[in-house]
């Protein structure tokens, strides 16, 4: 078709219609999602989810979705690694309904295995923590058992009495003496509990049993050596081992209650040593077992887990394109007449024949005879707006769509961005080393693409992975700056000769000051003269040189855009807005600023030495202009209350000019329109976009609309006027017309002030960045460099290491990412106010490339 798109404007759009055969309109929704350059409008806006025609095959989906997502989750468990796809693999084919119908079987066979496998290995490695449990309960309380009896065995052999057996009374004592063996606990009335208990549980479990039964209690704990770790969530947490022992049946119960209760684990316990020893090795001899059943079924379950990981990725794949396919059909509407699915949407022209192109390639391979149609129709909507980026240009859109989209067809603030958005940042970091270190980084990150595309790092490298073009435009304009400023590292670059020399009088002393003389008939031939590194009133000379090199910088980057107002006005063929809004602002800004300017390079341009005058302070100049017109007490030049005078009368004439021009103009046209019997701006006609093919449109005039038309290499297209949910435009109201201008006129006057005040931050932040690097060496490297002999190194190496450091993380970063938000806020604000309007709607159009980056 001839249409090419650029960076200027946005794409020229085209509202389209598509004609689609049932049988293999998923076909054709999966082509066109391939190419990404159809944004769908959704004709069954009025009906519910859950009512429209495909919603079965997503909830299906949804189901395949969880499945795979119930996969990644096991394998994170298992420690098993998803296979990542290789690149350049071929997984965008849509696959055929018969492969989407298997897969959704396999994931279900498969989710029905792993459940199997995930809750055998969770009961068994359930029953092999009460067993680890039950064997650490059965060891504490023999050791209490132990303890206790030979307790009484002592007591029988010494006759003397012990309090530190206070369960064994003397009545057990007596009948130990009797029988001469162990005697039961329940001779004695004695019940003990056992069992296992959190630790961060146990001192509240103490408390609540010595509260609740007032002390008559015994108790003995023991930590566990190892963590015992959850058989669902996997958490590994310490417990305790308790034995509690206490007289009569009801307390013990009571015990036993309060144990449940917070979350204990009880077990039984033999009195009897030799049972207890059975028990243990009985135990021992089961966890044995477990152990090795537990390893074949983890084996079992990672080996599933391999091989779903190694096709998983894949799969996820193919099912977030068939859900979006799905829900993108579910945006179709049914001719009934015609039995096919008809489409709407916003496409870019020069988009058109590929999409034609796409279109008879399914209709070949499914072998229909009814070839699917493609309709440009013709509307009053306001089209999306589409920049074709690439991987240069994508991070510098990127900054523009962040404040606003463009308003369909305005001057793409994007395109200037390109240059003066890295050129500011550079007048900010204006140093060739650290210049030098941008360019690296970004160099690196542009040869290493293949590696690093599409991995997801980490945020902030993300971020800088995203801008590497961005960065290495700042890098290249750093070193442009550096070298004009002759700044390396603080230090001056001596490239050419001086154009400064120093003549030092016969009678100098220590102390005396020494004053430099230009060298006659040259002048250094590019940027600062290394000499003024040196100077005592360096400082003096930068910031006055910096500061109206800033004022200069400020009013052509704002000029050049205040002229963007008069190309949208240009193009979109409202003369009013050039002369009742672009004229009067230039007129304004250049009246105050531009004078400005203009006397600043005059002011650089005179031999104030030669000529003996004292140069004029343009400050207190352009504050006399304005308080005592026609009253000059600095003369600058001839003439020069005639000329401001007359620049503040301009400027004076373009307020009323700004404010009234464009509302007065718009309420006289309205009224001639209205007298010669137009239609109000509201009212609309309506035409069919699904009349009969190949039959004219016409409107109540019998006018013709459109006619079907047989374009894009023989295939059908009609183009049909229509105006589907036209944006009826609101009739004229001149009171919010003359309040809407004069909010505009005030922000504008306003702005023209502050706007170049606010450049001045290129001064400031360039003066700071200078003299912080200056201050690093002067801290770091002298040093080390002024030292001798061994040490010296050792000075030398601390000392780079520290410099080194300082300058990538404070300098580099740190400066860097300040000096790129003030150029963003130049950008934005003092830029893009003066034309940008923003009121566009992103094109986002159906993608499968758009939908896999956002996951």
């Amino acid at each position: 078709m001839g249409v090419q798109d650029t960076l200027f404007r946005s794409s020229d759009m085209s509202l389209v219609q598509l004609y689609v055969a049932t049988e293999i309109g998923r076909e054709v929704v999966s082509a066109l999602g391939e190419l990404g350059n159809i944004q769908f409008r959704d004709l069954n806006s009025d009906t519910n989810a859950f009512q429209r025609t495909f919603t079965k095959e997503i909830r299906r989906l949804d189901n395949v979705e969880r499945q795979l997502r119930f996969f990644a989750t096991q394998m994170e468990k298992a420690g098993v690694t998803v296979r990542p796809i290789p690149r350049n693999e071929n997984v965008t084919a849509a696959p055929s309904a018969h492969e989407i119908d298997d897969l959704a079987d396999r994931c279900e066979q498969l989710e029905k295995r792993v459940s199997e496998l995930n809750e055998s290995h969770e009961t068994l490695q359930k029953r092999w923590v009460e067993l680890i449990e039950w064997r650490a309960v059965l060891r504490e309380a023999g050791s209490v058992f132990e303890h206790a009896y030979g307790q009484v065995e002592e007591i029988r052999q010494t006759g003397e009495d012990d309090d530190t057996a206070p369960l064994l009374d003397n009545d057990m004592e007596q009948n130990v003496h009797q029988a001469g063996e162990q005697q039961s606990f329940s001779v004695m009335n004695i019940g003990f509990v056992a069992g296992v208990i959190s630790r961060d549980r146990i001192n509240a479990f103490e408390r609540i049993l010595w509260r609740t039964l007032r002390g008559n209690l015994y108790m003995n704990q023991s930590e566990m050596a190892d963590k015992i770790a959850d058989p669902q969530t996997g958490e590994e947490t310490d417990k305790n081992v308790f034995v509690i022992f206490a007289h009569g049946k009801e307390i013990v119960s009571k015990i036993r209650k309060i144990s449940e209760s917070l979350g204990a684990d009880l077990y039984q316990v033999d009195e009897d040593t030799n049972n207890r020893r059975d028990q243990i090795l009985e135990v021992n001899q089961r966890i044995e077992d477990l152990n090795s059943v537990l390893q074949n079924t983890k084996l079992t379950l990672k080996a599933e887990l391999r091989m779903i990981a190694a096709q998983l990725a894949s799969w996820m794949v193919v099912v977030k394109k068939e859900k979006a396919v799905y829900e993108a059909l579910n945006k179709f509407n049914y001719d009934q007449a015609r039995k096919v699915l008809v489409a709407e949407g916003w496409c870019p022209k020069s988009g058109l024949p590929l999409v034609q192109h796409t279109l008879r390639e399914v209709n070949a391979r499914a072998g229909l005879q009814m070839p699917s149609i493609i309709n440009e129709l013709q509307t009053s909507k306001t089209p999306p707006t589409h920049f074709k980026t690439n991987k240069f240009t994508v991070a510098f859109q990127g900054i523009i769509n962040a404040y606003g989209t463009a308003k369909y067809q305005e001057v793409n603030p994007g395109l200037q961005t390109l240059v003066t958005f890295p050129f500011l940042f550079a007048v900010m970091f204006g140093d060739l080393g650290h210049g030098f270190f941008l360019v690296l980084a970004a160099v690196l990150m542009i040869l290493n693409e293949k590696h690093l595309d599409g991995r997801k790092i980490q945020e902030i490298f993300d971020m800088a992975y995203y801008g590497r073009y961005l960065m290495l435009m700042m890098g290249l304009f750093s070193l442009f700056t550096g070298l004009l400023y002759n700044d390396i590292f603080s230090k001056p670059l001596f490239i050419f000769p001086s154009m400064w020399e120093y003549s030092v009088p016969e009678d100098w002393k220590e102390g005396m000051k020494v004053t430099a003389h230009r060298v006659e008939g040259y002048t250094y031939p590019f940027g600062v003269d290394w000499k003024w590194h040196s100077a005592e009133n360096n400082l003096l000379f930068t910031n006055s040189f910096k500061m109206k090199l800033s004022i200069i910088l400020g009013w052509a980057h704002m000029t050049y855009s205040l002229c963007n107002v008069y190309v949208n006005a240009k193009f979109f063929r409202k003369p009013i807005d050039i002369w009742g809004n672009f004229l009067p602002s230039m007129l304004f800004m250049q009246s105050i600023f531009g004078y400005l300017v203009v006397t600043i390079i005059y002011k650089w341009s005179v031999n104030w030495q030669a000529s003996g005058a004292q140069p004029p302070s343009i400050l207190n100049m352009l504050i006399n202009m304005f308080l005592s017109p026609g009253n000059i007490t600095d003369r600058l030049y001839a003439g020069q209350e005639v000329v401001q005078t007359i620049l503040i009368m301009i400027a004076a004439v373009c307020v009323p000019w700004l404010l009234l021009s464009k509302p007065l103009y718009l309420r006289w046209e309205n009224k001639k329109h209205r007298a010669l019997g137009y239609r109000g701006l509201g009212e609309h006609s309506r035409v069919s976009a699904l009349d009969d093919e190949g039959r004219d449109s016409a409107d109540g005039n019998g006018h013709t609309l459109g006619r079907e038309s047989a374009d894009y290499d023989g295939t059908a297209v009609a183009l049909v006027a229509e105006d589907i949910d036209g944006e009826e435009e609101e009739e004229f109201d001149f009171g919010e017309e003359m309040i809407h201008q004069i909010i505009h006129t005030i922000e504008f006057c306003l702005n023209c002030v502050s706007h170049t005040a606010s450049y001045l931050r290129l001064w400031a932040l360039s003066l700071a960045h200078a003299q912080l690097s200056q201050v690093m060496w002067t801290m770091t490297l002298a040093n080390g460099f002024a030292g001798s002999g061994t040490l010296g190194v050792i000075m030398v190496v601390v000392t780079f290491y520290m410099w080194f450091n300082l300058t990538i993380g404070v300098l580099v970063i740190m400066e860097g990412t300040g000096a790129m938000l003030h150029s963003l806020r130049l950008a934005w604000v003092e830029s893009m106010s003066k034309y940008f309007v923003g009121e566009g709607i992103p094109f986002e159009p159906f993608s499968f490339e758009l939908l896999l980056e956002e996951e």
